[in-house]
């Protein structure tokens, strides 16, 4: 597949509600997730907190980073419509 950069996941620290939480993504998502926050004129970590607090309302949350890529493809498909 031409164009896709594969790259195992990189850590980050994020804030959530004041809490660090260490989140691997790999560095596409990473830019992703950075694109998606300054769309909407919010931080990474404020973003990460409104993903978090969404997953946890799901019947089976999945793991936050799960959910942030969950979260990610489902922006990108809304995007594309």
């Amino acid at each position: 597949m031409a164009g896709v950069d594969y790259a195992p996941p990189t850590k980050r620290s994020v804030l959530i509600s004041g809490h660090p939480t260490s989140i691997s993504l790999e560095p596409m998502f990473w830019r992703a997730l950075e694109t998606a926050a300054r769309e909407r004129g919010r931080p990474v970590n404020a973003l990460v907190a409104k993903i978090d607090a969404t997953r946890l309302d799901a019947e089976r949350p999945p793991n936050l980073t799960s959910a942030i890529r969950q979260w990610l493809f489902v922006e990108a498909s809304l995007t594309r419509e």
